[in-house]
This record gives structure tokens, sequence and C-alpha cells, in this order.
């Protein structure tokens, strides 16, 4: 029985759609124990590979696992703060923390920077920079006091949601690719100020990934077929190729790795 997380407590954000809903199913498989956090508990319809209905953490109560939902607007710190401290005062201590909330406003009207208004580079700063900051902040201050897990010493791990625009750029999406490249360089600087702690902190890297967000762009089967073919295995990703890298990173399996940017994209950056 798969069990690479068993008993590790996890908070994930933007959890009840997309990513964040398909990691928070993968980590209750994998033993793991779930906060949910986002604005709402309720889902997004998605892919037909998701055949459960309802808010994700009523999900995994009604398939045995451990879970609770928990409001929290990333854009907020005192919401983040909160929810950190609410993981421990429920089991103890917060062993993962998956800062997935984010959005691409860009994805609905495409255009180049100079047409982008001011409100939606701030919104997407607000959310995809901040929201991750505050993640990373007050999540490594909990894990930095904690015991260690035995035997591997470690004392938690932070994974973040960057993207393939954090690591290359792309036109018409000025502010998207802006707010992702801060996260790419933000788990380099975190991942340094707590390897002696033994905290790793690592992100994930996805291509084109069909979900809610960018359902706006992909229901044009011209622009849906551009993005397909710029990945070399051809096709879009699905949350659930993101959630095993989120449940890789976040087991011992990935022990020795900290501060790395991880494309999990069809092979989009290898071109």
């Amino acid at each position: 029985m798969p069990n690479r997380l068993q008993d590790r407590t996890a908070l994930i954000t933007g959890s009840s759609s997309g990513i964040g809903r398909a990691t928070a199913l993968a980590f209750i498989a994998e033993g793991a124990k779930v906060c949910c956090a986002d604005l709402q508990p309720g889902t997004w319809r998605e892919a037909a590979s998701d055949e459960t209905n309802g808010p994700t953490h009523e999900v995994i109560q009604q398939q045995g696992g451990e879970a609770f939902f928990v409001k929290c607007d990333v854009t907020k710190a005192e919401d983040v703060e909160a929810a950190v401290k609410g993981v421990v005062e429920r089991w103890g201590r917060l062993d993962v923390m998956v800062n997935n909330a984010g959005f691409a406003l860009e994805s609905r009207n495409p255009a180049p920077i100079w047409h982008i208004p001011l409100e939606l580079y701030h919104k997407t700063i607000d959310a995809n920079v901040n929201g991750v900051y505050y993640g990373v902040k007050y999540a490594s201050k909990q894990m930095i006091t904690q015991e260690p897990l035995q035997p591997s010493g470690d004392r938690g791990w932070i994974l973040n949601a960057a993207s393939v625009f954090g690591l290359v750029g792309s036109p018409y999406c000025s502010s998207y690719c802006t707010s992702k490249g801060a996260v790419a360089n933000l788990t380099r600087a975190a991942a340094l100020d707590c390897a002696p702690y033994r905290v790793h902190v690592n992100a994930v890297n996805p291509g084109y990934t069909a979900t809610h967000m960018t359902d706006p762009a992909f229901g044009n089967p011209e622009i849906k077929a551009q993005a397909e073919g710029l990945h070399p295995f051809r096709g879009l990703g699905r949350p659930e190729d993101l959630a095993k890298a989120y449940v890789f990173l976040a087991s011992d399996d990935a022990g020795w790795m900290t501060g790395v940017n991880l494309p999990v994209d069809g092979g989009y950056t290898a071109r």
C-alpha cells in the first residue's frame, strides 16, 4: 500500500480545484493528513479523470482520509499565518506546505505588455508572488522549530507552484511570467535560508495544463492546438501529472534535493 507520506501533515493552498485538488487527493493516497485551504471549499468541474465531485476535504473524508478545510485568501498574510497555526493546533506540526494558489489572468485576454492594465499586473503579483512568499515565510518559521523526523533528520518540505514561464519567457503574458520568475528565485533563496535546519524548499514548474484556469484560452480549438504543439510530447499536462511531482518532492525519495525548480512540462523547456 502506498505510504511515502505516511502520517505527514500537509497544508495545500488552492486545494478546491485543479492541481491543488489533485495534489490533495494524491497526498491522501500516500498516507498524509491534509488541510485544504482556499477561498471556498467548493470545486470546479474538472477533467473527466476526476470522477469525484464535492469539496476536496469532504471527498477525502468520504474515502476514509483525514482532512479539514480552512478559508484562506493568500493575498492576506494574516490568513496564511492563521492556516499554518491551524494545522499545528490540530496535528502538532506542519510537515509539508504546498503553495499552489494563484492564477493566470492573461489567459482570458492575452496582450503585449503595453496593453496590460496595471490592475491586472498588481492582482497577479499579489496572489502569485506575495501569496507564495507568505506561505514560505510562515511555514518555514514553524518548521525550523520542529523536531526532525527520523531517520531522515528533515524538519519540513515547502513546495511552490512556479511555471515553465518562470524559466523561459512567453509573449502576451508578461505579468504571469514576472510572477513565476519571482517564485522560481524565491525558491532558491529560501532554500539557502532553510538548508541549515533541514527544511527542503523546491518548486514545480508546469507546462500548459488542462484546468479551469486555462479553460478560457483552450476553449478556442486553434489556441489549444497551438499550445499542444509547443510540447514535444504533444498535448497538455493533467493536474495528476503535477500531483505526482509534488508527492515525490514531499517524500524521502527527494531527500537530497532543495532549491530545485522541477519542470513537469512534456519537454517544453527542452526545446
